[in-house]
């Protein structure tokens, strides 16, 4: 089971800091696909800019599928700095 964890604007957007997903075998584009699902278009816009962290790394392989019980940080641009 993964568990999201949204920051900033991605959790007002996603309308929950956090939520786990019973999903397996999953890339984090088809993640980011089934969240724009759930969410709406808004979360979805949020995604596209987002950077990830999956387990504490940044997750730089799209086509590798995500670990099973993997934390996913949803972090989306920041202002300021």
């Amino acid at each position: 089971m993964l568990t999201i964890r949204y920051f900033a604007g991605a959790r007002a957007a996603a309308g929950v800091a956090e939520e786990r997903l019973p999903v397996t075998q999953i890339t984090l584009p088809e993640l980011t696909a089934a969240l724009t699902d759930r969410h709406g278009r808004r979360l979805g816009e949020v995604l596209s800019v987002a950077s990830f962290l999956v387990d504490g790394a940044v997750w730089r392989a799209p086509e590798r599928q995500l670990p099973e019980t993997a934390v996913v940080e949803v972090l989306p641009p920041f202002a300021g700095g």
